[in-house]
């Protein structure tokens, strides 16, 4: 699917994106097997080549953020310190990109890793080697507390235990991590979304970032419910965005996980048609946090299961048309270059 570009000129931070290389890994997922596999399976290996190409396919990308993705963890360190890895990789993407050989464009200008939180106070090495590593660019860790009853939802990839975010030896961690000053992304589904609630109400001092609209479902026991569900979802919605301390993401609804569409990668469904099947998450999470706690993400490569890189954006152009100028900046740079702390990427005004 190809279209024009709306709006070339709009400088745009994308605040989530992935980097790695599963060659390797995603022949060896058991059969059958699950939507997400077979999603990322045509993006199995996806670093700077393949994120430049899509950042450079008309709209003004002028930075983005990198987000945890157990992608080049080091085998020779602890399993505490393996995630160390993964942000020393990403740093030298960063670097590739600061050395202006492809422009004012800056990649990965911020990096979100991981670290376990369930170790408690001893999380504290591993968050000061994050930090190092990231020579500058490391702002916050993400982990993730997707869980669900129904095996078939998440499938092999995810096994975050039931209730993370509430557990003693999660909070523990939690308080340790939150005196560093780092941001916090939170990845987990819709019925879990009090425990994130719950989670902002216990640190309000901490920045919290909730990735992909709350991760609405339309999946195995989930399938065809997504109207039934709404209105549960939209109440929680409301209910976090009454905690100053949670900014939202808004995307991720073209993972297979959400099924918007669900007919699987690379159909071609054009932006309008996108557009419209987005419209009542993303103008629920607007209207309830504010632009300048929302911010837009193509959550690439794993949301190509329903859209080319340049339709994903033109879609979220056409959502945002009826804000302001300055919301529309806040919603595409703004708010992700304050929270992330790169505003240094913006370009000046």
């Amino acid at each position: 699917m190809t279209e024009e570009i709306l709006e070339p000129g709009l400088p745009i931070i994308d605040p989530h994106h992935h980097l790695w290389d599963l060659r390797a890994l995603v022949p060896a997922f058991p059969e059958p097997r699950h939507d997400f596999i077979e999603a990322i399976a045509g993006a199995a290996y996806y670093t700077f080549d393949a994120l430049h190409a899509d950042t450079h396919s008309g709209h003004n990308i002028v930075g983005t953020v990198f987000m945890e993705c157990g992608a080049f963890y080091d085998a020779a360190r602890d399993e505490a310190m393996k995630p160390v890895g993964e942000v020393e990789f990403v740093n030298g993407v960063a670097a590739q990109g600061a050395s202006g050989l492809y422009g004012d464009y800056r990649p990965c200008a911020a990096i979100v890793g991981h670290a376990d939180l369930t170790l408690g106070d001893a999380v504290k090495p591993v968050v000061e080697a994050l930090v190092a590593a990231g020579n500058g660019r490391f702002k916050g860790i993400r982990h993730s507390a997707a869980w669900d009853a129904d095996p078939a939802v998440l499938g092999p990839p995810f096994h975050a235990p039931e209730g993370l975010y509430g557990s003693d030896a999660f909070r523990a961690g939690m308080a340790a991590y939150s005196e560093y000053g780092l941001t916090f992304d939170a990845w987990l589904l819709e019925p879990q979304l009090d425990d994130v609630l719950a989670l902002a109400k216990a640190f309000p001092d901490q920045q919290i970032v909730l990735d992909h609209c709350g991760t609405p479902l339309n999946i195995a026991c989930y399938h065809g419910k997504l109207h039934e569900r709404f209105d549960g979802w939209r109440r929680s919605i409301r209910a976090i965005a009454e905690c100053p301390n949670v900014a939202v993401k808004l995307g991720g609804l073209a993972m297979a996980f959400c099924g918007l569409p669900d007919t699987g990668p690379d159909k071609g469904h054009n932006s309008e048609h996108l557009a419209g099947l987005w419209r009542p998450y993303i103008e629920t999470c607007i209207e309830a946090f504010g632009a300048d706690r929302a911010m837009f993400e193509s959550n690439y490569p794993v949301d190509r299961w329903g859209a080319s890189y340049p339709v994903l954006w033109n879609a979220f152009k056409r959502l945002a048309a009826g804000h302001s100028a300055a919301e529309k900046h806040a919603l595409f740079a703004g708010t992700a270059a304050r929270i992330y702390d790169i505003e240094h990427v913006l370009p000046a005004t």
